[in-house]
């Protein structure tokens, strides 16, 4: 395990979340702009399918119209607000999870304490807090894979915030690229990799996750949609791979995967299942 690179416990970290209250606003579209939208108060655009949602520290319904009236492609279709820990659907606390400590930049506390390898996180308003059981399954795998046969090249596809590429390299793996289709995913993840001084071994793009799988690598992670994984598992790059950590797999979508990996005679190691629902598969690929 490679613990050269942890994060200073003298660090600037706070002790608050970054926010109280948030302020969403639905719209049907895509931005074509941000440069109408007050800095200072927005927190930033997801965009999902042909929709935007848009994040306020505090209520902008005037901005929101005249950003509609500037970009006539736009619809409203509703606000919400709540606070950041309802948007995350959890309290967000330091937590063990294998050889690791989850902890956010604004939670101090012991950074890395009792042998863990500290992984500092902020989800900002991307999900993936490392608390779902995916998440928690792929820390494992991660780990288990590293343990196994330390991989020089990791490729983690659909990132998210980041987190299972910044564990990769906190378990020594030396060049480790994370890909996302969801611009503000990437930018929160290129943020999480700065906010661990993992920039040398972590690099972060933004794109389809069928774009990267040619990819030379000797580890692959996918926590990642059905319909996505199905294009990965498909392609030639694939075959390539030495290894893989494969999860966001329904029960029905996992069975298909398993047959699909078994047809590249590929073996699977070992496997998870969450309360029936969830499955992870983390396996190897024969020469």
């Amino acid at each position: 395990m490679n613990n050269s690179q942890r994060p200073h416990s003298g660090q600037n970290i706070s002790a608050t979340c970054p926010y109280d209250d948030l302020y969403i606003y639905q719209l049907g579209g895509r931005l074509t702009s941000q440069k109408e939208i007050p800095q200072k108060r927005f927190i930033g655009n997801w965009e999902e399918d042909d929709f935007s949602f848009l994040f306020f520290s505090e209520p902008s319904q005037q901005e929101i119209k005249k950003l509609i009236r500037n970009q006539p492609q736009l619809t409203y279709i509703d606000s919400y607000h709540m606070s950041y820990e309802q948007w995350q659907g959890t309290v967000l606390t330091p937590f063990d999870h294998g050889c690791f400590r989850i902890l956010t930049p604004w939670q101090g506390g012991a950074i890395g304490g009792q042998g863990k390898l500290p992984i500092i996180l902020d989800p900002g308003i991307v999900f993936g807090t490392g608390t779902h059981p995916t998440t928690r399954d792929c820390l494992e795998a991660v780990e288990l894979a590293c343990r196994d046969k330390l991989p020089t090249v990791a490729l983690d596809l659909g990132t998210g915030t980041g987190l299972l590429a910044l564990a990769a390299a906190r378990l020594g793996c030396k060049s480790t690229l994370a890909v996302d289709l969801n611009l503000l995913a990437a930018k929160t993840a290129k943020k999480n990799v700065r906010l661990n001084r993992l920039e040398k071994q972590v690099g972060v793009v933004q794109g389809f996750a069928e774009d990267f799988i040619n990819r030379p690598a000797d580890l692959l992670i996918a926590n990642i949609h059905y319909a996505v994984m199905q294009k990965l598992i498909a392609a030639k790059g694939f075959t390539t791979k030495k290894r893989f950590v494969l999860s966001g797999l329904l029960r029905s979508e996992a069975k298909q995967i398993r047959i699909e990996l078994e047809r590249l005679s590929a073996q699977v190691l070992k496997s998870w299942t969450h309360e029936g629902i969830w499955h992870t598969f983390y396996g190897e690929l024969k020469d």
